[in-house]
């Protein structure tokens, strides 16, 4: 699920060298029982392979943090249905985590987790670039896209099509979203990519902060899909970019209520979609409640789409599947202000799944927020011991606020110097400026105190 103020308000909740180091393999989110013959982590070696076998590249950025990529991997790339398709790409993978995969990142920048690319090994260009999760109808259909503009020749609605993803996996998302426009506005009725073209046009006016127009389409072009995913997503993108609207604007209310009465109805049973999914669409719809300051009616909304998470890692099979909803979890949980109820879940997830740092990473945050200082302490080590990259930085700075907390302002602060550095050893597109100028501002607020 597309999910935009998810992909970037969860992320805070927390909470990956061309190899993995065994310090930070994550079992619960690698493509080992999938049957696409993903190249992990060495885009050099993908992108020689597709040069020779002449094949366009298809890369799945992902990050062990975020949970639809996980979802992704537990519940959609292991589905043997795309054993058919094996040899339709070279199937790469990226953790946006690992320092070593920072020259791909520069070269083609992530904004939201997961990004499939579909590359042309020729001239290194990403010929489609689509941000969110996909269940396999829709991948398929991202396939046959790619497959496409890989070999030319588009006529009509879809030659726009493909232009659009070009300009988007440029990252020149206000032309593509005029492009996707007016591929929907040329396009016949039962267009067979109107779904995929819908949500592509919203995220690329997201992306150009075009959220006005966003809200608009989403609710012109809502009436002229089955209710499916795509439909849902269309739905929950719309609402996204409503919630984002600046105060002011002409007919912002009216667009909001609109938009979430659609959320609402993408909740309904006949929508066939991943349980990730689902609980995108409560996560936004929480969103919602509150930006309208309807705490109640948000705590409600929270409250069912806790029971509906914890119901899901209930029937979950693997422990994989399960932590998929530890994120959401933990969210819901804290607008309810009871972290409580969720520690024995992320205890659980730190047992079965030894090397992730996410679950200790997490129990520090909640141990902390329950005052349970030493604890938190502890599992900030835990985690530190198996996280690198952007999200250390992350783990290093929760840690300040234990420090903190524990009335040690001097470890807290040198926690916080410690990160500043390791920031500045890290390509922009792990640490932005942004996010070490924000250390730095926590770093003075914390020598002042």
């Amino acid at each position: 699920m597309r999910t935009l103020l998810s992909s970037l308000l969860v992320v805070g909740l927390l909470a990956c060298s061309t190899a993995r180091n065994s310090a930070v393999s994550e079992p619960a989110a690698s493509h080992a029982r999938t049957p696409l013959p993903f190249i992990e982590d060495d885009y050099p070696r993908a992108l020689a392979e597709a040069k020779s076998r002449g094949l366009p590249l298809f890369v799945d950025t992902w990050a062990p943090w975020c949970h639809t990529c996980r979802s992704m991997r537990a519940y959609v790339f292991t589905d043997e249905a795309l054993a058919r398709h094996s040899g339709r790409f070279v199937w790469l993978e990226v953790n946006t985590d690992l320092p070593g995969n920072a020259q791909f990142q520069e070269k083609y920048p992530v904004e939201f987790w997961p990004t499939f690319f579909i590359i042309d090994p020729r001239e290194e260009k990403a010929l489609v670039r689509f941000a969110g999760s996909a269940t396999v109808p829709q991948l398929e259909k991202l396939f046959e896209d790619g497959e496409r503009a890989y070999r030319g020749g588009a006529q009509g609605p879809e030659a726009l099509l493909a232009r659009g993803d070009a300009l988007y996996g440029e990252g020149k998302a206000a032309e593509a979203a005029d492009v996707f426009a007016q591929a929907l506005a040329e396009a016949p009725a039962d267009w067979s990519r109107r779904g995929r073209a819908l949500e592509s046009t919203l995220t690329a006016q997201y992306g150009a902060s075009r959220y006005e127009a966003c809200a608009r389409t989403a609710l012109s072009e809502l009436p002229k899909l089955p209710h499916s995913a795509s439909w849902a997503n269309a739905a929950v993108l719309g609402l996204s970019c409503a919630l984002q609207l600046p105060e002011g604007t002409a007919d912002a209310q009216a667009l909001r209520d609109s938009l979430e009465a659609k959320a609402r109805e993408a909740l309904s049973p006949d929508i066939v979609m991943p349980a990730d999914d689902r609980s995108g669409v409560y996560d936004v719809l929480v969103q919602a409640r509150m930006t309208a300051k309807d705490e109640v009616g948000g705590k409600a909304l929270a409250e069912k789409w806790l029971t509906f998470l914890e119901g899901e890692a209930a029937k979950a099979p693997t422990p994989e599947q399960r932590t998929v909803f530890d994120s959401h979890r933990i969210g819901a949980a804290l607008l309810l202000g009871d972290p409580m109820r969720v520690v024995p879940a992320i205890e659980q997830s730190e047992k079965d799944l030894p090397d992730d740092y996410n679950p200790p990473a997490r129990l520090a945050n909640l141990y902390r927020r329950l005052g349970r200082l030493d604890d938190a302490l502890a599992a900030s080590t835990r985690a530190l011991s198996k996280v690198q990259g952007g999200r250390r930085l992350r783990v290093l700075s929760e840690r300040a606020d234990i420090y903190v907390a524990r009335g040690e302002k001097d470890a807290a602060v040198r926690t916080l110097e410690e990160a500043i550095a390791y920031a500045k050893t890290l390509s922009g597109a792990q640490a932005s400026p942004r996010m070490v100028e924000s250390l730095e501002k926590k770093l003075a607020a914390t020598k002042a105190k």
